[in-house]
């Protein structure tokens, strides 16, 4: 199996993956700003709460907990979030194709799983943002906080062992 950027020549690379990752850099710091208003109480971490509910009684308690306003930011955000995938996406594969290159048989195979399961994780990234929506919108089907859930836990799990792999390549023999 290869890489799925390993079509990306090979000079630019390490350019791509700064552009991308500085861009990831930005837009995470735009996120915050917008999950400020979120911060509630009943979801402590705003977004991310919401994400990992779980059941439909813990989103709408999480829901009714945000003033109009901060709905507002919230439906922003799960639009917003779509151009975040793409770029997260990009800076997590690419660091990984990076950490890769020229390493040991087993680490470069497994730096091209995760450099797929960062575009998986910008997948699964998309249904949760679509279930959450639903329930935003008021949709009191209880299978949207659980496809939330899932989905969230895949990809934070994919998202969390390709940053932990990408910054173990330095440690990785050729």
């Amino acid at each position: 199996m290869k890489h799925p950027l390993e079509f990306v020549p090979q000079n630019l690379r390490k350019p791509f993956f700064y552009f991308f990752f500085a861009l990831t850099l930005v837009i995470f710091g735009v996120f915050r700003l917008l999950d400020a208003p979120l911060q509630t109480s009943t979801a402590p971490k705003g977004i991310v709460s919401f994400e990992l509910a779980h059941t439909l009684d813990a989103s709408q308690a999480m829901i009714n907990s945000w003033d109009s306003n901060a709905r507002l930011f919230a439906a922003f955000g799960l639009g917003f979030d779509y151009l975040f995938m793409f770029v997260y996406a990009l800076a997590l594969s690419l660091g990984l194709l990076l950490a890769g290159y020229q390493k040991a048989n087993w680490y470069s195979a497994f730096t091209i799983w995760l450099g797929w399961g960062a575009f998986a994780a910008a997948f699964f990234d998309m249904v949760e943002n679509y279930a959450l929506w639903r329930i935003l919108i008021g949709s009191l089907d209880p299978s949207f906080p659980q496809t939330a859930w899932l989905c969230a836990t895949v990809k934070f799990t994919l998202l969390i062992a390709g940053v932990l792999t990408a910054l173990a390549g330095k440690a990785v023999r050729k």
